[in-house]
């Protein structure tokens, strides 16, 4: 494991991950969490998860990103909640940081 990714995490018989490497691709988390590639592709255009690049330019989520995109993507579809009010909690949550 490189230096820059701290975090671990336990994923699968004892294989540990870091939170915050880049490691699921676009089609991965559309699958775990049953949303549109279209739509995780919107919330990389209006910069509410801005998941890492690939060499290929592949978008890469990391743990950390797939479980923003699970709670923004919770208020939309049970708080009915729009692209323009997921950016202003996303800058409410970024100042609590």
């Amino acid at each position: 494991m490189t230096e820059k990714y701290k975090k671990e995490y336990t994923v699968y018989r004892g294989f540990k991950l870091s939170l915050d490497e880049p490691v699921f691709t676009v089609s991965v988390v559309s699958r775990l969490l049953h949303i549109p590639i279209w739509m995780l592709k919107k919330l990389d255009s209006e910069e509410i998860v801005c998941p890492c690049r690939s060499v290929g330019n592949d978008r890469l989520y990391s743990i950390e990103e797939v479980s923003e995109v699970k709670y923004y993507w919770g208020l939309m579809q049970k708080r009915k909640v729009k692209i323009a009010g997921l950016k202003v909690i996303k800058e409410l949550r970024d100042k609590d940081k």
